[in-house]
Formats: C-alpha cells, sequence, structure tokens
C-alpha cells in the first residue's frame, strides 16, 4: 500500500504564524533579496498598473537569454504554475513523477484527474537517477535538476537519455542558476524530443511574492500550455522583474551569488558532518541552495530547534523520504554557526 504524504506541504509552513520570528532555513529564497536595484525597478514598474499586462518584452528577453525563438517560451506565475498547465493542458496516459523531489508536479497531475506512477529513487544510491526504473510506456517524466530536497545534480546526458519518441520529459530547474555555471543545464536545448524545462525567478531573486516563472518547450507544447492559462496571467511588475533578471547584469550577478553559495554550502556540510557519531547523515554530493540530512529522531530534532529559534523544512512530506530526514537552507557562515550550536544542543537534548 502507498504512504500518503502531504504534497501540499512546503517550506514556508514552518514559518508561518508563530513561526515569523525563527531563523529560516526552511525556505530556499536567497537571503537578502531581492537587491536593491531590482526594487527599484519593480517599483518603477507600478506607474503602469493602469494598463492590461504586455508580456512581450519579457518573453523576448527570456528566449534571447536562452539562445531560443519567442515561441518557445512561456511565461508563468512562477513554476507551480507551469506544473498545473502541464497536468490540465497535455492529454498523457501513464505520468511518472521521480522522487523525492517538488511534490506540486505530483499533486497538481492528481488535481486534473491523473493516475500518478512513482519512481523512488535510493538513499543507498544517494538519489541517483536510475533510468532503468522509469517505465518504458511512461509518456510523462518529471524530474527535478538539481532536485529539491535531495540537493542532488543529475548529468544532463543522463536526463536526456530519458526522452523518447511520444514522451514528454519535464526537468524542473527551478534552483539551477544556483549551480555555479549551472552545470549539467537542458535550458536552452532543441535537440532533445519532448523537452520541457521549467525556470523559476523567485528563489536566487527573492520574488516569491511577486510570482515569477517560465517554461522553455516545442512551440506546439507552449501554445498547448498558453490556451491552458487565463488572461493576462502575469502582472506587469513580475513581468518587469523578468526582464531585469535576465540581462548581462543580473546573470553575472547570480554567478557570483552561485559561487558564495558554494562557499557556503560547504562549510555547512563540513560543520553537519562533525555530528556524524550522532547519526547525523548528509545526502552529497550536495549542489543546491540547500542540504538534506538525515538522523533519527528527526521530528523531535525539528522541534527542539524551534525552542531554540531555527526553522528547518521536515522531509517526511517528500514521497521516498521517511521520518529521518530535514532539509536545511544554506545561509551564511554566521547563520550557519549558530544553526550548528543549535544543532549540537537539540542533538545532546534528544532522550
Amino acid at each position: 500500500m502507498r504512504t500518503e504524504h502531504d504534497l501540499r506541504h512546503h517550506g514556508d509552513a514552518e514559518v508561518r504564524d508563530g513561526g515569523a520570528a525563527l531563523v529560516d532555513l526552511a525556505v530556499n529564497v536567497r537571503a537578502d533579496t531581492p537587491p536593491p536595484w531590482l526594487r527599484e525597478v519593480i517599483a518603477g514598474s507600478l506607474s503602469g498598473l493602469a494598463a492590461y499586462p504586455d508580456g512581450r518584452a519579457a518573453r523576448a528577453a527570456v528566449a534571447a537569454r536562452h539562445g531560443l525563438p519567442a515561441e518557445r517560451v512561456l511565461l508563468t506565475a512562477g513554476a507551480a504554475e507551469a506544473f498545473v498547465l502541464l497536468a490540465r493542458a497535455l492529454r498523457v496516459r501513464r505520468p511518472v513523477v521521480v522522487h523525492p523531489q517538488f511534490t506540486e508536479p505530483e499533486a497538481a497531475l492528481r488535481d486534473a484527474g491523473h493516475e500518478v506512477g512513482r519512481v523512488l529513487l535510493r538513499e543507498e544510491d544517494g538519489f541517483r537517477l536510475d533510468a532503468g526504473a522509469v517505465p518504458e510506456d511512461a509518456d510523462l517524466v518529471v524530474i527535478g535538476n538539481p532536485t529539491n530536497p535531495t540537493s542532488v545534480l543529475h548529468p544532463a546526458d543522463a536526463i536526456a537519455g530519458l526522452a523518447r519518441p511520444g514522451r514528454t520529459l519535464v526537468v524542473d530547474e527551478a534552483f539551477m542558476d544556483a549551480v555555479p555555471g549551472e552545470r549539467e543545464a537542458l535550458a536552452g536545448r532543441t535537440d532533445v524530443p519532448g523537452l520541457v524545462v521549467l525556470r523559476s525567478l523567485t528563489k536566487t531573486w527573492g520574488l516569491a511574492g511577486l510570482r515569477i516563472g517560465y517554461v522553455l518547450a516545442g512551440p506546439e507544447t507552449i501554445a498547448a500550455l498558453e490556451r491552458a492559462q487565463p488572461l493576462w496571467p502575469v502582472s506587469t511588475p513580475a513581468l518587469a522583474a523578468a526582464e531585469a533578471c535576465v540581462s548581462v547584469r543580473a546573470l553575472a550577478e547570480a554567478d557570483r551569488a552561485a559561487h558564495r553559495v558554494a562557499a557556503d554550502r560547504a562549510h555547512l556540510v563540513a560543520g553537519l558532518e562533525e555530528f556524524a557519531g550522532d547519526g547525523v547523515r548528509v545526502v552529497g554530493p550536495a549542489e543546491g541552495p540547500f542540504v538534506l540530512v538525515g538522523v533519527a529522531g528527526a521530528a523531535a530534532v525539528r522541534r527542539r530547534l524551534r525552542d531554540l529559534g531555527f526553522a528547518v523544512r521536515r522531509g517526511d512530506t517528500f514521497p521516498g523520504l521517511g521520518e529521518d530526514w530535514l532539509r536545511v537552507a544554506v545561509r551564511d557562515r554566521g547563520t550557519v554557526n549558530a544553526f550548528l550550536q543549535a544543532l549540537d544542543q537539540a542533538l545532546t537534548s534528544l532522550p
């Protein structure tokens, strides 16, 4: 019997209501964002709110950023909207989601009336892609890269190898811009049949409240998704942000931020590995702006960390994970050091 998971639980639940005062290591939005220059761009767009949104310039800018024609780009209200559009607009018989990963794709497919198959990657394999586990007759396959919550970066060629005639291959690259050089990215590729790449601008740029992302796919797929969208789905401020975030200046800033994240993540992982004697294990090599941590009694550890002022993401809502998992966002060294001290206290207080 399939174990049910709360597919609609996300990291923001850890810091809502009474959690607002906690140090947030549960949500993967980069700290201290949006930067001042981007806030100015968004504020400058407010004088145009009386007019209906016109997404042509932003769409062209995203297309140019990936070297694609505009008809291969669809702007969305965050990547989450794209999952709903895919579930509703595409005619599929056997969708499969590769887990553990972001749960919204499966939730959207279920809500659209689909029976969803699961491919569960294994801890003993480092949660690496096992292409042979994906059913040959799956006509929709969804995988994240780098994957939330495991922080695994799958080789692009391995993912591209999942493509088949008649299959839609959806790759969630919401965190790819947090990888230095965007290694293993498939965005911009047109040689992989049925490829659909999703990108988010909310994580690196701190725009979760604005909702902006995009889809890269073949023109027929883009047209089908666009027909499923309501009119004017992306607001004028979000369009202004999208155009700004794919500029040369922004891409350079994002790459610098990705290198900082990599250095801060290495510091976090090294600190976590000091607790190996307490049963703490870190999935690696981590490549995203977060790490997946296994520890017996994770629920009690998470509650104790809250008492000590830190919010981390529970892992048991992800298919393929159990009660002994936590996801921890990468933060600056000072924050990480304080968290590691709190974790030491939390582990010491376990019965």
